[in-house]
């Protein structure tokens, strides 16, 4: 017999975690519960100075733009899963997460959709499995910004591409593409904080061209690489 959950259990079931967003939005993209993890996010007391609100009136615009393109796909049926992204919180300081969104069905109709986003905890170095991939890492870090492939890496530590999907996704919750784009969009951000062009930066960063850059930066991060720079230039 399938066992239901009510909003309010899973609520109560994702409230102690903090590195856990939850969320349920309704199909005009409001918020109808969340955690206290997405509270403190956004500073705000209590439940009630989000429910009912969009995140256009409660993030800054370039990731509200996106959180809303999100949610529409959503809402039309798609479900997104493990989706790499770089929040920027209010301080501005960058982390990491992987999001998971997909529609709420009531009688054969959407109704809504649900969703988390977990942080993107540091890999355990002692772990026999991260030895493994040692060389495959140390070796994607050095040349992020050349083609890599999977095949090539998986040789590197000496396992199946079968195998080197499955250690990446136990160590580092990512597929080794996921990785690589993650390397690629931190060295962007270091270097967007210099006079560096942006065409060059994206070229550094293993990026084919400035457009290919562009996308995906703004994919990642929620904001082009001109947005990016202008805003770490303004000062905290």
């Amino acid at each position: 017999m399938a066992v239901t959950l009510s909003p309010q259990v899973l609520v109560r079931m994702f409230d102690p975690l903090p590195d856990v967003v939850f969320f349920i939005k309704d199909t005009e993209c409001r918020y109808t519960h969340v955690n206290q993890t997405l509270m403190q996010r956004l500073a705000k007391k209590s439940r009630e100075e989000i429910v009912g609100r969009s995140v256009l009136q409660l993030y800054p615009a370039h990731l509200a733009a996106r959180y809303i393109l999100q949610d529409r796909r959503v809402l039309t049926g798609e479900v997104i899963e493990d989706m790499l992204e770089l929040q920027l919180y209010a301080n501005r300081s960058p982390g990491w997460c992987l999001t998971l969104k997909q529609p709420l069905v009531e009688d054969n109709r959407i109704v809504g959709l649900i969703g988390i986003s977990r942080d993107l905890g540091q890999p355990d170095r002692e772990d026999s499995s991260f030895q493994r991939l040692h060389a495959a890492v140390e070796y994607m870090q050095a040349h992020f910004h050349e083609p890599l492939r999977v095949r090539m890496l998986a040789g590197k530590s000496g396992v199946s591409v079968a195998q080197l999907e499955r250690l990446f996704k136990k160590v580092f919750q990512l597929t080794p593409q996921q990785l690589l784009t993650k390397l690629r969009i931190e060295a962007a951000t270091r270097m967007l904080s210099t006079d560096t062009s942006i065409a060059s930066v994206g070229q550094a960063c293993g990026f084919s061209d400035q457009s290919a850059f562009a996308r995906q930066f703004k994919h990642t991060v929620g904001m082009t690489p001109r947005d990016y720079r202008a805003l770490a230039a303004t000062p905290k």
